[in-house]
């Protein structure tokens, strides 16, 4: 588990270090997520911020340290979570000529960004994740979560500036938040005991709905305005398609079927811890 934070001020009247410190005291709040590092990025002619606490999984090196560039500078990403495919990624992306300085999926997320676009790097991760990306030449913010929804991500704007982050309260550590409670929320939280996405306990703040990007360019920040979420998976869509070609065979073979899926599944997982506790002389399994 990792924290993400950050913002973007379309006013850019603040310098490098002032940008640095609110990305800071945001994701201060979210040490309970990653307590073995931190780090901070910001560039004041686009008056972007992004903060980062890492729970060590992959890569325990210096070289898994966020926020991660891309090799030739156009992405920075800030990453919670783990792609469990990132190997089979890395495999493709070096026979088509990238190199990597670690062993991180964050860079390998970087690379797949620059090899294949956002949209066909999304759909090949598999995995749990939530994620920020800012495109440097574009001028424009990506968000997205995973697509059972594990990893939380809110976003919204406040005062003038938009904030995201893996929990409210580092939104809430921006300097004069205004927490205006929705009532709408507020009503739902009464009715189900929980909000659910997109709402929020406060006003103009949202959660970020499982399977979904958002793209915030250069346009919004301008005219103040949040875009819809883009789904890119959908549970109805997968269940429509299963419908309309259904499984070839008995009940046996379909459990059978459904055995292997469930192993490939727990086994893609455990097969990455354990490659990622020899990656390195320094690393190791964490609990």
């Amino acid at each position: 588990m990792c924290g993400i934070a950050g913002f973007v001020n379309p006013s850019r009247g603040l310098c490098g270090p002032e940008l640095e410190e609110l990305a800071f005291n945001m994701v201060a709040t979210l040490r309970h997520r990653g307590p073995d590092d931190q780090g901070v990025w910001a560039d004041p002619s686009s008056g972007v911020g992004l903060a980062h606490r890492r729970l060590a999984i992959q890569d325990l090196s210096a070289e898994g340290h966020q926020p991660m560039h891309s090799a030739d500078g156009r992405y920075v990403l800030i990453f919670n979570g783990e792609i469990y495919n990132f190997y089979e990624i890395k495999s493709d992306l070096e026979r088509a000529g990238h190199i990597f300085r670690g062993h991180s999926d964050t860079e390998v997320m970087l690379a797949a960004f620059c090899e294949y676009g956002i949209d066909l790097a999304l759909e090949r991760f598999v995995g749990m994740f939530a994620f920020a990306l800012w495109d440097r030449q574009e001028d424009a913010l990506y968000l997205a979560r995973d697509r059972a929804g594990e990893k939380p991500l809110y976003y919204g704007w406040n005062r003038g500036i938009f904030l995201f982050g893996s929990e409210l309260k580092a939104l809430c550590a921006f300097p004069h938040f205004r927490a205006d409670v929705d009532s709408q929320s507020l009503a739902l939280y009464m009715r189900y005991s929980y909000i659910p996405a997109p709402h929020s306990i406060y006003q103009n703040i949202f959660k970020l709905p499982p399977g979904c990007i958002l793209k915030v360019d250069r346009a919004h920040f301008e005219r103040l305005q949040t875009p819809e979420p883009r789904q890119y998976w959908s549970l109805w869509s997968t269940v429509e398609d299963g419908l309309t070609q259904p499984f070839e065979g008995d009940v046996l073979a379909a459990t059978d079927r459904l055995a292997e899926l469930l192993h490939e599944s727990v086994a893609m997982q455990w097969w990455q811890m354990f490659r990622s506790a020899h990656s390195s002389p320094a690393a190791s399994i964490r609990p």
